[in-house]
């Protein structure tokens, strides 16, 4: 199966969801039921200090999730079959607790309000089955003249 990144913007150069960037965190996510689901695997040098993932990544891979949830879902709510490119308007993460580093950790969010070309999105970030960190944002499809939308073409 073919992640929403690799199907839909595979030359992206987004720092945590672009599969043309080799540098990047390359997150791989996939349909659930009223959202997205991504497993990823952190690298030690993803760490804030010895065994705990930085905050900064963890802000990073659940913010470009979210983004993801809100253009598929957008897409769909307007009958599209490719997604419109959206950005994130606001987002709040919380770090519950520390995040380990040496294990794989998974995204879920999910759409809580839908709205023609915004989407309100709320995810998780799961640990050894442990909720670790939350994210609560609005994503928004931008238009032609936007710096944004050419970025998945």
């Amino acid at each position: 199966m073919e992640s929403m990144q690799k199907k839909y913007a595979p030359n992206s150069i987004c720092f945590g969801c672009g599969p043309a960037n080799t540098s990047g965190l390359q997150i791989n996510s996939f349909d659930s039921e009223n959202g997205l689901v991504c497993d990823w695997m952190p690298q030690s040098h993803h760490e804030a200090f010895p065994g705990i993932l930085n905050g900064g990544i963890i802000g990073s891979i659940l913010d470009c999730h979210c983004n993801w949830t809100a253009a598929i879902y957008i897409m769909r709510g307007l009958g599209l079959d490719h997604p419109l490119c959206t950005v994130t308007a606001n987002y709040k993460i919380n770090l519950l607790k520390p995040t380990p580093s040496n294990t794989q950790v998974r995204l879920v969010s999910e759409v809580t309000k839908l709205d023609k070309y915004k989407a309100n999105i709320k995810a998780s970030l799961y640990c050894l089955d442990k909720e670790t960190a939350t994210c609560e944002g609005l994503f928004v499809a931008v238009k032609e003249g936007h710096p944004a939308y050419h970025r998945w073409s």
